[in-house]
């Protein structure tokens, strides 16, 4: 399962990564709003667990710009008490809430309640064929064509493709494609990121990833 936590401090993300890794799952930590919508959009979590009290977007704002563009189950963290502010989280398309602080029994056990109620429509969504010009991707079977022929992909590679598949023509920012397939910094991961590209570039051909200097990449129209 993705999981994608949206919070600010830096202790409880590492708290909510590591126990959730534990049990196998693959987890992103975003510091801001504006990161957690991005991701988002870019890796399409099964689950995203997010804090109201975010430093640039407010965590209902967020909620909402969320359910506008997905159905993906959403888990608020508060330390807020106003009954009011967790109910109009559930309004605007939350799906349950815990309060901080929270055990991470508790959190695990509202996060396998709400993937159950909505478990039917994320397997539809996470395998849903993708397909750009003569580029088409099987996500569940995590194989990558070009035409007729298979790519001989790294596991990195067709996250990357995938990425920029869910959004052709579109910018997929360094930083949010670096989170997401490395689950590290851009800065960080630069290197590899960039080896990783130049790979992908050569095994699907010239002319369909555009660079956008200093940002990060897009699929061509």
């Amino acid at each position: 399962m993705r999981i994608l936590v949206i919070e600010d401090d830096p202790a409880i993300g590492k708290l909510v990564r590591v126990a959730f890794e534990r049990d196998g799952q693959d987890v992103v930590h975003a510091a801001t709003g504006t990161e957690g919508l991005e991701m988002t959009r870019t890796w399409r979590p099964d689950v995203v667990l997010l804090d109201l009290g975010l430093p640039d977007i407010g965590g209902l704002e967020v909620t909402e710009k969320i359910r506008g563009e997905s159905d993906v189950p959403i888990v608020i963290l508060t330390a807020r008490t106003l009954e009011d502010e967790r109910v109009h989280g559930l309004d605007l398309g939350a799906d349950d809430y815990v309060i901080k602080p929270f055990s991470i029994p508790e959190l695990e056990a509202r996060v396998r309640a709400v993937t159950r109620r909505t478990r039917g429509d994320v397997v539809q969504t996470l395998t849903r064929s993708l397909a750009h010009h003569d580029l088409s991707i099987d996500p569940d079977e995590h194989k990558a064509f070009r035409g007729e022929q298979e790519l001989p992909l790294t596991k990195r590679e067709f996250e990357i493709l995938r990425m920029l598949m869910q959004q052709p023509g579109k910018l997929v920012t360094r930083s949010a494609m670096s989170h997401a397939v490395w689950g590290r910094s851009a800065t960080s991961a630069k290197n590899l990121l960039d080896v990783h590209m130049s790979s992908l570039r050569k095994k699907i051909g010239d002319g369909y990833v555009e660079t956008v200097r200093g940002e990060g990449f897009r699929l061509s129209d």
